[in-house]
């Protein structure tokens, strides 16, 4: 009974993610609705993205100076070239913009971007797993009740515009997380050899013209 009444207390937060467009640029929405007012607090998602999807450090610095975006990579830089098995997972502090319609939820999205995978056997599909995103709360001029919150590690600032951490807290009663599954089209190993063939001849008849065109109208002394 005990249990059944802090949950009753504790009203479930919901987080949900979409991703829109189509093909390897993607923007990722991210929606918490809280079960109480957050009046005071700032209200972000902490998001883990794998390897095979990213963050441009450089994109979202121009959104931000743009103050489209607000949100921190952990780490801040990323090897935007590297394939999906070269790559390691990120961390994104996504911070929420309120509903103007709803003062307990919370809304924001940031493009992320496909990277490409090996060629698989037997498969033009890869999939990516997209974690459900974290709801994270910090309140500077308000308390939190102890069984409906509890510190979480992040080390982010309170906001894109301050510099220092601070105390984030994470919701303890809220409904199971659902992940997103991403299909992402990847080569067939078994043409492997064939698509190398094609690209060495593509690479020597180009080296060719190139060269026959430097020697039919370069000057040289």
């Amino acid at each position: 009974c005990v249990t059944s009444d802090v949950q009753a207390a504790c009203r479930g937060t919901t987080v949900t993610q979409e991703l829109l467009k189509e093909g390897f640029h993607r923007d990722l929405l991210v929606k918490v609705e809280l079960g109480e007012d957050a009046g005071g607090c700032t209200v972000a998602a902490r998001i883990r993205l794998p390897p095979g999807i990213y963050v441009d450090p450089y994109e979202l610095a121009t959104l931000q100076q743009q103050n489209l975006t607000k949100a921190v990579l952990i780490p801040d830089v990323t090897d935007v070239e590297a394939p999906e098995y070269l790559a390691t997972a990120l961390v994104l502090v996504l911070y929420l913009e309120e509903d103007p319609r709803c003062s307990c939820c919370f809304h924001a999205a940031v493009p992320v971007h496909v990277r490409y995978h090996r060629p698989a056997e037997g498969s033009h599909q890869a999939l990516v797993v997209l974690e459900s995103p974290e709801a994270l709360l910090c309140c500077c001029h308000s308390h939190l009740a102890a069984e409906c919150w509890e510190p979480a590690e992040v080390g982010a600032p309170c906001s894109a515009e301050s510099v220092g951490p601070c105390q984030w807290h994470s919701t303890t009663h809220g409904p199971a997380r659902e992940e997103l599954m991403l299909e992402v089209p990847v080569g067939l190993r078994e043409h492997s050899s064939l698509v190398c063939a094609l690209t060495l001849l593509t690479t020597l008849l180009c080296a060719s013209l190139i060269l026959a065109a430097t020697c039919r109208h370069g000057h040289f002394s």
